[in-house]
């Protein structure tokens, strides 16, 4: 097992938080504060308490060589998606990634004709390989 997949696996809010430096880059407290918590009237103390745990879990990584600790993730999205994906295929869908497939194609969410287009280019490289 790699290092990555010895992580812990993060919480909703430590999704949240990992969602948002994922799309913006290495983040401040304050920036992900200023994003994420200040409508919901939460202080800067708990993004700042959330994001500590994440460090000391693994899932952060901080450079502290600034007044302002930067912070960038750990594991990739990619990475985290593929973990999820794979724990839920076991455990919901008795380890049929197919079964997820047509239940996330056969639901009331449509997919787009890019979305469709690349379903279609991964079957054909599978189908190949």
């Amino acid at each position: 097992m790699t290092r990555t997949e010895n992580l812990p696996r993060p919480t909703d809010a430590e999704l949240g938080i990992l969602n948002y430096i994922w799309a913006h880059g290495p983040s401040t407290v304050r920036d992900v504060h200023e994003a994420l918590y200040r409508d919901e009237g939460a202080g800067y103390t708990t993004a700042l308490k959330l994001m500590q745990i994440m460090h000391g879990k693994g899932l952060l990584l901080r450079d502290d060589s600034e007044r302002a600790h930067v912070f960038r993730p750990a594991i990739s999205r990619e990475r985290t998606q593929k973990r999820f994906v794979a724990e839920m295929v076991e455990r919901v869908f008795n380890g049929s990634p197919s079964q997820l497939v047509l239940q996330a194609l056969g639901g009331r969410a449509k997919a787009t004709r890019e979305e469709l287009d690349e379903i279609r280019a991964l079957l054909d490289r599978m189908e190949r390989s």
